[in-house]
């Protein structure tokens, strides 16, 4: 398998209710159930769960913290080798989906959980089938390679071709739910992960026709989502979502996300809008690339290109209008558009998130970045 693996996907209004259906066609019985309770308990669909699921026999897999931590991860795998499981669904949020892919990679390989996340060990066996069942509309993690573990406080990304759900169910009834503070986060951060994907070193021609096609989704729904939702703008940022995931699966992500682990650790910024909060900065920041700090090797000029391509998309005439949209966007949905407005200005918590970026994104954003430009980018 490859990275390009597809996914059979069922992404539309009352999408769950295909779940039984797909059950049958698999043919498989022993479900190890990952399961957000308070999501399923917020989309109303607990009934339409239990009829779903009424002939397998199942395990439910609950009580984890948010964002997939180590001792959730082992204590997953623990339950899922005990119930001797041949199907993981995950239903929630990307925490959920990013457990159920761990669970059924990790429990498959000979080597400790710990020491395979944190890249000790190899990864030897594939994952289990798996079934992803998005509740918000974000992470893009059901069309995604690879599941975020954190690991005595540290953050670690682990990839492999098998862990792209085998199904994702996406039912935009499951996000009507959401409050708006959640929806304007994630919603934020699919966002942001399409426009990074157009400028990302990783990017190619596939993956920047589905960022185009998501910042078109998230630019006309998210605001209505968050401040008035209809069905339409839930559908939408599902759409925006899931089209994010598919181009981050091949570009993966850049400097504003970079940015954002120390944003949320240490001020408990919400992701999504952690990463939207420097997004426009970083915009105006590549646009700037010059032959000795492009890190691109087809070139500054495509650099610049693939920029002009997200002004273009976004409807705007200059970088700084961009800029300026994405901004007034930010702001319209009431979050915080820079580090000054949340009251991050001190230079030392600067410099720390300066010295905190995670190196791996940080190689795929197309100009060189150093501690210096990123603090000027960070005022």
């Amino acid at each position: 398998m490859s990275p390009s693996k597809q996914s059979c996907v069922s992404l539309r209004p009352s999408a769950l209710h295909e779940l039984g259906s797909i059950l049958k066609q698999l043919n498989r019985r022993r479900v190890f159930f990952v399961v957000d309770e308070v999501a399923v308990a917020s989309s109303g669909m607990e009934e339409l769960l239990r009829l779903s699921l009424q002939e397998c026999d199942v395990s439910r897999f609950v009580g984890f913290e948010p964002n997939p931590k180590l001792h959730d991860i082992e204590r997953g795998i623990d339950q899922y080798k005990g119930f001797s499981s041949d199907l993981i669904i995950a239903f929630g949020g990307g925490t959920a989906i990013d457990l159920g892919k761990l669970i059924g990679l990790l429990a498959r390989q000979s080597n400790p959980a710990r020491s395979v996340v944190t890249g000790e060990s190899m990864i030897e066996c594939d994952a289990t089938l798996m079934i992803a069942i998005p509740t918000t509309a974000g992470t893009g993690s059901e069309a995604t390679h690879f599941a975020v573990a954190y690991v005595d406080g540290s953050k670690y990304s682990v990839a492999h071709p098998s862990l792209i759900p085998d199904f994702a169910i996406v039912d935009p009834h499951l996000t009507f739910s959401l409050p708006p503070a959640v929806t304007a986060a994630t919603g934020l951060d699919a966002f942001s992960q399409a426009i990074e994907s157009m400028w990302a070193v990783g990017a190619t021609v596939e993956s920047i026709a589905y960022a185009r096609e998501a910042i078109d989704h998230a630019w006309k729904h998210l605001k209505q989502s968050v401040l008035s939702p209809t069905p339409e703008s839930r559908l939408g940022m599902c759409q925006a979502s899931h089209l994010a995931g598919k181009a981050i699966n091949i570009s993966k992500t850049t400097a504003p996300h970079a940015l954002s682990y120390a944003i949320t650790s240490e001020f408990m910024i919400p992701h999504g809008i952690a990463v939207a909060m420097t997004l426009g900065a970083v915009l105006d920041f590549n646009a700037s690339v010059m032959p000795s700090d492009c890190v691109d090797p087809r070139g500054p000029e495509h650099v610049k290109n693939r920029i002009q391509m997200v002004v273009e998309t976004l409807g705007a005439v200059s970088v700084q209008d961009a800029r300026q949209k994405i901004e007034n966007l930010v702001s319209s949905i009431g979050c915080f558009r820079s580090l000054s407005e949340a009251g991050i200005t001190r230079e030392a918590d600067l410099q720390l998130i300066a010295s905190s970026v995670n190196s791996l994104r940080m190689s795929n954003n197309p100009r060189k970045t150093s501690t210096e430009s990123l603090l000027q980018l960070l005022r």
